[in-house]
């Protein structure tokens, strides 16, 4: 499983240890990742993704799952996420 943010797109991070006689040696910096059910109220239905924290906080700062889909340009989502976005397109399209 891949260690990329379902939401928002953001993996791990590569730099240095540097030690204290300045040696260099390199490692990653990785996402912090949770397993998070959120809701879909137009949906209605509820979704597993696996979202970094700060895209669960930006999720929430939107005002939920569904503004944050809306708002978000595909590209920079998932493929089950930019699957997500077009079920909500199509079933706002069909309200309306």
């Amino acid at each position: 499983m891949s260690r990329v943010c379902e939401l928002t797109g953001k993996g791990r991070q590569v730099g240095n240890n540097v030690s204290h006689a300045n040696n260099k040696t390199k490692r990653t910096f990785l996402p912090n990742l949770q397993n998070v059910t959120l809701i879909s109220e137009a949906l209605e239905k509820s979704i597993k993704l696996r979202v970094s924290t700060h895209g669960l906080r930006s999720v929430e700062h939107v005002g939920g799952l569904d503004n944050w889909l809306t708002k978000t340009s595909e590209d920079k989502l998932s493929p089950r996420a930019a699957k997500l976005k077009r079920e909500l397109a199509k079933k706002a399209k069909a309200a309306a």
